[in-house]
Formats: C-alpha cells, structure tokens, sequence
C-alpha cells in the first residue's frame, strides 16, 4: 500500500468496517488517517477554547467518551448514518435527555465537516425523539398561602432542621415567585445583586442588563435571613452541587406538609411567568424575563396562558353564535 507493506491488526469485527477502513487507507496513508478519536480530542480542545462553561464541556466530554468508545478506531470518514443509529439506540435515557443528547452529537459532526475532515453529518439524517411537554401548571393564590404557612411550621414538625431555616425559606420561596429565576440561580443569589429593590437577573447577549423589581414583602423576607455574609442562602460548606440539593430536600419537605406533595421549584418559575401573561404582558417580555435563548422556548411552554390569544380564540367561537 503506497510502496509498503502493511501488516497490522484492524481491531474491527464488521467487514464492512474494515474494508471501509482498508479503503480510507488506499486514499491515505494510515498514519494520516483522522480517527474519530483524534477528532473528538480536537473538538474537545476547541470546546475550551471557546470558553463554553464547566457544565457544557464536562456534558461533551461525555459525549465524546462514549463516541471514542464505540468508534474511536475507526476512520472520521467511514463513520455512517447507521453507527450513529446504533449508539442512540443503546441509550436508556428519557425521550427529552435523548434528544438533548443527539443535538451534542451532531454539533460534534458539524464541527467535523466545518473543519473539512468530512463531507456530511451522518447524524443530522438521524430523527429527533418525540418528546411531549407536561402542561405548566403555575400554584394557585392559595396554594401560595398554603406554602408559606408551612415554611412556617416546617421546624415543629422537622426540628432537626437548624433555627432560622424556615425564615430563609419563606424568602426563597417568595424570592423564586417574584423573579422568575431558578433555584439555582435563587441559592447562589449574592446580595449585591440587589440594588434600589430591584434584582439584576442577567445581561442580555446585546449587552443590556435584566432588573426585576421586587415587592416589599420579598425584600422583607430577605433583609429577615440576611446574616451580612456574600450570600443570602449559601453557607459556603460543600459544593455548590450540595448546597442547592440540600434547599431542594427542604422544599419538598415544605410542599409535603402543605398538602402538595407533587410541587417542585420549577412551578414557581411557571407562577411568575403566567402571572405576567394572564396580566397581558407581550409573551416576548417574558421570554427576556425568563432568560429563555429563544421566544420559541417560552412559547413552547406558555402559549396557552397568552392572555391575548386567549380573548382571540374567545372571540372566533362566540362569532359563530351569531
């Protein structure tokens, strides 16, 4: 091959791989053959270069793990529709993880063929799994109250849970309903990220920041737990990781006791964005609100609660009773 013998071991059990691969060789010389293993460690290093955050790369370094484990020997080139169709399908995931999960593949593809090492994606002709969206269900008024009864009594019936838990998680709880952020976002919260009773929530990629104002009893609620510390709700002991796992098993303690044993911190999210939409507040302004990439993520789980399509679709069937 090229004026040289080859004898080495291909590592494959497929014919067809192999005689795909003994083909790449005739174009190339093996030792300037890209494997999918190579490629992934550039890709790799390209994710750092960018400066994607932790959570992103350690997401694709997974991704990558498993593509250098089923077919990091074989050639960039003779890798086909039907390989990848073979690792989706070996995946026990939900159908919202699955198809979270091919998008990283195919950005990884897509990065090949943008670096010229291929010609096409084999995985953009693999289709995406259906997933169907549960219906946001924002917490009524009075489940509201129902809520922040319970963060009251929460040590009565929990008393191994410190003193002064259940102060810090009535003002988490109000915290997430007015402002729309994560629980996440909420535990990690700095207190100078509040100024003149308003939230910073973000910076717009347009380099305009997000404020949120705040109702006197929220910021009452958090001027009660503040201890003069960065932080409202971290301690600063553990990971960040722990930290918030923690403020999660204590709100389900709280949802349980009162008579909600289904609420999670999400549905608070949810309240403040149909709160907005019911009020008649454009569905964009609540997408920037929320922070959400795209209006089509807001809409996707919020168009029902649209007040003004609501009155559209209203009006279309009282016409017809004319």
């Amino acid at each position: 091959m090229h004026g040289e013998k080859v004898r080495r071991s291909l590592d494959l059990r497929s014919w067809e791989a192999a005689v795909r691969l003994i083909r790449e060789w005739e174009i190339h010389r093996p030792s300037e053959v890209l494997t999918v293993q190579n490629a992934c460690d550039r890709f790799l290093e390209d994710c750092q270069a960018r400066k994607l955050s932790g959570g992103m790369q350690t997401k694709y370094r997974n991704v990558t793990l498993e593509l250098g484990r089923k077919l990091g020997t074989l050639p960039l080139r003779s890798v086909t529709i039907d390989d990848i169709r073979r690792i989706r399908e070996s995946w026990k995931l939900a159908p919202m993880t699955t198809q979270k999960r091919l998008e990283m593949v195919r950005s990884f593809f897509r990065f090949c063929v943008d670096s010229g090492w291929v010609e096409k994606n084999p995985s953009r002709a693999i289709k995406l799994s259906v997933v169907r969206f549960a219906p946001t269900l924002p917490f009524s008024d009075e489940e509201i109250e129902r809520i922040l009864w319970a963060c009251e009594t929460v040590r009565e019936i929990h008393p191994k849970i410190p003193a002064g838990t259940e102060k810090k998680l009535k003002a988490l709880i109000l915290l997430m309903r007015y402002s729309g952020i994560r629980i996440s976002d909420a535990v990690m919260m700095k207190r100078d990220r509040i100024k003149k009773g308003k939230l910073f929530v973000y910076t717009q990629k347009t380099g305009v920041p997000v404020w949120v104002p705040l109702p006197k009893e929220v910021l009452d609620a958090l001027a009660g737990c503040d201890e003069g510390d960065g932080f409202y709700f971290r301690r600063g002991v553990g990971t960040v990781k722990t930290e918030i796992t923690e403020w999660q098993q204590r709100l389900k303690l709280v949802y349980k006791i009162a008579g909600l044993p289904d609420g999670h911190s999400h549905r608070l999210r949810d309240t403040f964005a149909v709160a907005l939409l019911t009020k008649g507040v454009p569905l964009q302004t609540v997408s920037v609100l929320l922070g959400h990439s795209s209006i089509n993520t807001t809409e996707r789980h919020y168009a029902p609660w649209v007040k003004a399509r609501q009155i559209e679709l209203e009006r279309a069937v009282t016409a017809t009773w004319a």
